[in-house]
């Protein structure tokens, strides 16, 4: 059994974003992220904190910009517009959740699609769809990144995805299917839940819902990606996946924490280098 370790992957695909950003700084780019943070949710503040702290570390500029509780909803649009027409600001990133009186779809889409590393803007997700992305979802992303960089291989596989968010499951869903494996997807209103997620070769939940995922609804030697992020009763951090028990029974699976969240991250400082490179190459070619 092979642990899908996330951290360690994280580590070497920051060595070359590093090694990316010095590049684009050697050409006066430094790539810019700006997140907006609205609200008191706690675990916003900490994924922001994390976020700010990867950018450091790799030569990004990050600013994060705070709003509180009861900010207008015109502030932030008008904010978001500053940003789009910023040259220096190539990645804008909308912290949710958003509090309750704010239109979410709204907000996120008055980001300009090219700055959009969340893959939240309905363009980038349209492009998802059809197959012609210029943009990945973090999330997904990272899961497919760290799948492939332990050797696994999707032609043919079957792939269970428990989960059909808008933020992970459905756009992995999408970019597993364009890697050609079969993709069947469950949810909450699924009937036997075990006796579909038994038929996966890689089954992936993604519902937040603490050890949903039993052994006995696990297929032997399956491969399997724990993308929750839950409490148990003592407080500590734990998954969609009863991890003791299931471990015993796969090939490869995700520890949490360790697992898809460091690999989240760094995913999103990979668009935000891409969208600076991106934005490099149009404006040598306009000063052409």
């Amino acid at each position: 059994m092979i642990i899908l370790n996330g951290k360690k992957i994280a580590e070497e695909m920051k060595e070359e974003l590093k090694k990316k950003a010095l590049a684009l700084r050697e050409k006066n780019v430094t790539p810019h992220l700006a997140v907006i943070l609205a609200g008191t949710d706690p675990a916003s503040f900490i994924y922001v904190k994390n976020k700010q702290k990867v950018a450091k570390e790799l030569g990004i500029t990050s600013e994060i910009i705070e709003f509180s509780e009861l900010v207008r909803e015109r502030e932030i649009i008008e904010t978001i517009q500053k940003l789009n027409a910023d040259e220096k600001v190539h990645g804008i990133l909308v912290q949710l959740p958003l509090p309750e009186h704010i239109d979410k779809d709204k907000i996120l889409e008055m980001v300009n699609p090219q700055k959009d590393v969340d893959c939240f803007h309905p363009e980038n997700a349209g492009r998802l769809f059809l197959g012609i992305p210029k943009i990945f979802p973090g999330t997904p992303l990272g899961i497919i990144t760290l799948l492939e960089r332990y050797g696994t291989h999707f032609p043919g596989k079957h792939c269970v995805v428990v989960g059909r968010s808008n933020i992970v499951g459905k756009p992995l869903s999408l970019m597993l299917l364009q890697r050609d494996a079969t993709i069947t997807m469950a949810h909450s209103k699924t009937k036997d839940l075990g006796e579909i997620t038994r038929q996966a070769d890689i089954l992936i939940s993604a519902t937040g819902k603490r050890h949903l995922i039993t052994s006995e609804m696990v297929k032997d030697g399956a491969v399997v990606v724990d993308v929750g992020m839950n409490r148990d009763e003592k407080g500590k951090l734990c998954g969609d996946v009863d991890f003791e028990n299931v471990k015993h029974k796969v090939s490869a699976i995700t520890p949490v924490p360790g697992g898809v969240g460091p690999m989240t991250i760094v995913s999103l400082m990979k668009n935000t280098v891409e969208a600076a490179t991106l934005h490099n190459m149009k404006h040598i070619t306009r000063n052409k």
